[in-house]
C-alpha cells in the first residue's frame, strides 16, 4: 500500500552536503501499524516529510496505492494530502477557535462534503475514542491527550489510505500517551486504518506491528512483533541498547 524505495536526501550547508537518507526502502501493507525509531539525526522526521512530499528527495520512489507522489502537481497533492493521507502531529495542530466536534469535521468541510455525512462520520469517531463529552468543548479547555485524540479522528475523517503520525505521545505523560496509542490501536481494528509513527517511545512502539529502526539515514534493523506486546518490548529495548552502544535505551 506504501512502498518506499532507494530513497535519498541531502541538505546544503555552505560546501558541505550531509546526507541524511541513505537507500532506504520498506513497504507497509493497509491495516498495519508500523513505528520508526532510531536516535536524533538518524532521519525519521525527514523520512516522514519526504512521504508526504513537504520536503523534496534526490532519488528514490514513494508509492502510495500505486501512486508516484513526487510526480503529481501541486493541486493533485493538495487532494491527496487531504483525502489520502492523515496526519497527526506532537503539538496537536487544532483550531482553537473551534470546538472538538468542528475540528474534527475540518477535512470534510475542505472536501465540502453534505453536512449530515459529515456530523455522522465525527460522532462515530467521538465515540470510538471516547471523546463524545468534549464535542462542543475547544481546544483550551481539554487535556493534552484529548487534544490528541480529536487530532486522531481528524485525521480519519476522510478514510485515509495511510495515517502519519509524528512524535504523536512526545508532549503526553504515560497515561495520556496510553490513550491516544488506544485511539490508533482502535482504528486499526474498528476501520482497518494503517499509521506509519515516527516516536522515540518504546512503550508505545511495542503497540505496533512491526518496528523500523534507524541508524545514520539507513535502516537499521526492522522488528515484527510476533510474540506479546510485553515480549515485543523487552526485544526492542534490547536492540536499542546495542544501537546506543549498552548505554540506556534513549534514542533521543
Amino acid at each position: 500500500m506504501l512502498k518506499v524505495e532507494h530513497l535519498y536526501k541531502s541538505y546544503q550547508t555552505g560546501d558541505a552536503t550531509y546526507q541524511v537518507l541513505k537507500d532506504v526502502s520498506f513497504q507497509i501493507q493497509k491495516g498495519e501499524f508500523v513505528a520508526v525509531m532510531g536516535p536524533s539525526g538518524s532521519g525519521k522526521t525527514t523520512l516522514l516529510n519526504c512521504i508526504s512530499c513537504f520536503i523534496p528527495y534526490e532519488k528514490g520512489e514513494v508509492l502510495l496505492d500505486g501512486v508516484d507522489l513526487a510526480s503529481l502537481d501541486e493541486r493533485r497533492l493538495a487532494r491527496v494530502r487531504n483525502e489520502q493521507l492523515g496526519f497527526v502531529f506532537q503539538d496537536f495542530m487544532l483550531l482553537d477557535g473551534l470546538t472538538v466536534f468542528e475540528n474534527i469535521c475540518v477535512p470534510k468541510v475542505i472536501k465540502d462534503e453534505p453536512y449530515k455525512s459529515m456530523e455522522k462520520k465525527a460522532r462515530k469517531l467521538l465515540s470510538l475514542f471516547d471523546i463524545q463529552d468534549i464535542a462542543n468543548k475547544f481546544p483550551a479547555e481539554i487535556s493534552g491527550g484529548q487534544k490528541q485524540r480529536t487530532a486522531v479522528a481528524r485525521a480519519l475523517m476522510n478514510n485515509p489510505l495511510l495515517i502519519l503520525a509524528d512524535e504523536p505521545t512526545g508532549n503526553l505523560d504515560s497515561r495520556s500517551s496510553e490513550a491516544v496509542i488506544g485511539s490508533f490501536l482502535a482504528a486499526q481494528q474498528h476501520l482497518g486504518a494503517t499509521t506509519f509513527m515516527v516516536t522515540h517511545d518504546s512503550f508505545s512502539a511495542s503497540y505496533c506491528n512491526r518496528v523500523i529502526v534507524m541508524k545514520d539515514g539507513r535502516i537499521y534493523q526492522e522488528l515484527v512483533r510476533r510474540g506479546s506486546r510485553r515480549a515485543f518490548l523487552e526485544e526492542l529495548l534490547g536492540v536499542l541498547k546495542v544501537l546506543n552502544g549498552g548505554e540506556g535505551n534513549d534514542v533521543e
